[in-house]
């Protein structure tokens, strides 16, 4: 297969988001769906997509998609396509399932006749009758949404927020992915300075040096389609050459990483520090009460406690009414802060410019946008995202 669909997933409202790296990357073809897009690509996409997508989940390849409201339909349909030209005879190809609205509601049930179908198809190719699954890992996925079956293969392996350099966190740590999203919604430039003051264990500021220094997110881990035959490994050399080629792992930075708990900033920095960005942030304990700073037009983004999951309402709510104060000082600032509480924008003292419905998790937040003035215009200014 020469040409193919690939869909990279991604929490709901970063489908935007996450449409624009992938034409950046070069893809320009692409559909989104909610909590999903669709591009047409080579073999190689498949091997960039994995290494520089900052806000996937993960990255599939599709193999088909067909109405199915019967067993008989599921499976006569899923045999059908063309599983030996992607599997090898010895692969192991567990069966993953959901299934919203749809007529096939029983996701166990999917699963089995998928696998059937599967192991059918490849018989006739490989003459087999028994498959002992022992080589490498093809995960396949069935996905029913409103009687609308597609069938995927997994080809990332561990969630692409798996960076490899979180060795610890704080108690409500921020996914990678969705950092990443939060510094590029705000049109952050690595020529501007960019302050976290509820930093916890430093996902922000890491995401955000790795943006900076144009770092792909994949490059310090591996993916479960580096062990398929079917993909030549020049393939994934060059892939990975190219990272290395396009990475500015010197240029200078000023992020900063402040928080009112020591022991986070200790995690903070050894994160940092194996993230290869350590250099470039500076952590330290401080209070949001204490921001101040003669530097002008910076950003500052964040992520603090919603009192769902840490803290007292109380001390939350005290949280953003000093944020409101302590952030007005800094008037030439812009000011970017992620939360569920529903009354943020009165207990900060300001209604946003601009606010945006995200998902971290499980929970319903609110990306509420302050924007301060225009800096002076700079010549040849560096983008975030060049490949």
């Amino acid at each position: 297969m020469s040409q193919f669909e690939l869909i990279a997933t991604a929490a709901f409202g970063l489908e935007a988001v996450l449409a624009e790296e992938v034409k950046k990357l070069g893809y320009p073809d692409v559909k989104v769906d909610n909590g999903k897009v669709t591009f047409t690509a080579d073999t190689g996409a498949l091997c960039r997509a994995n290494l520089w997508l900052r806000t996937a989940d993960r990255v599939r390849l599709k193999v088909g998609e067909f109405k199915a409201v019967t067993f008989d339909e599921l499976f006569e349909k899923t045999r059908v396509l063309p599983w030996p030209e992607l599997i090898p005879a010895d692969a192991a190809f567990p069966v993953d399932g959901k299934s919203v609205k749809s007529a096939l509601f029983s996701v166990s049930d999917c699963q089995a006749i998928t696998k059937k179908a599967v192991v059918e198809s490849m018989k006739k190719k490989y003459k087999k009758e028994w498959f002992e699954e022992t080589g490498p890992l093809y995960r396949l996925e069935v996905a029913l949404l409103k009687d609308t079956a597609t069938l995927t293969i997994d080809t990332s392996g561990a969630g692409l927020h798996k960076r490899g350099y979180r060795a610890g966190a704080g108690e409500a740590p921020l996914r990678e992915t969705l950092a990443a999203a939060l510094v590029m919604l705000s049109r952050w430039y690595p020529d501007t300075v960019l302050w976290d003051p509820c930093c916890g264990s430093g996902t922000i500021p890491i995401e955000a040096a790795l943006i900076g220094r144009n770092v792909a997110p994949g490059l310090n881990r591996i993916f479960a389609s580096e062990n398929w035959p079917t993909i030549p490994e020049e393939m994934w050399r060059q892939a990975r050459q190219e990272t290395r080629d396009l990475a500015q792992f010197d240029l200078p930075l000023d992020i900063i990483g402040t928080d009112a708990d020591t022991r986070v900033l200790k995690t903070a920095r050894q994160n940092a520090t194996a993230g290869g960005v350590g250099d470039c942030i500076h952590f330290q304990r401080l209070p949001v009460t204490d921001i101040q700073t003669k530097k002008k037009y910076g950003k500052i983004i964040c992520n603090p406690p919603y009192g769902e999951r840490l803290g007292d309402m109380r001390d939350v709510e005290r949280l953003y009414r000093e944020m409101g104060k302590s952030f007005s000082k800094l008037d030439t600032w812009s000011t970017y802060v992620l939360t569920a509480h529903p009354q943020f924008e009165k207990l900060f003292g300001r209604s946003a410019d601009k606010k945006r419905k995200l998902y971290n998790g499980n929970i319903q937040t609110h990306y509420y946008q302050y924007y301060g003035p225009r800096p002076p215009k700079l010549k040849d200014r560096p983008g975030l995202h060049r490949t």
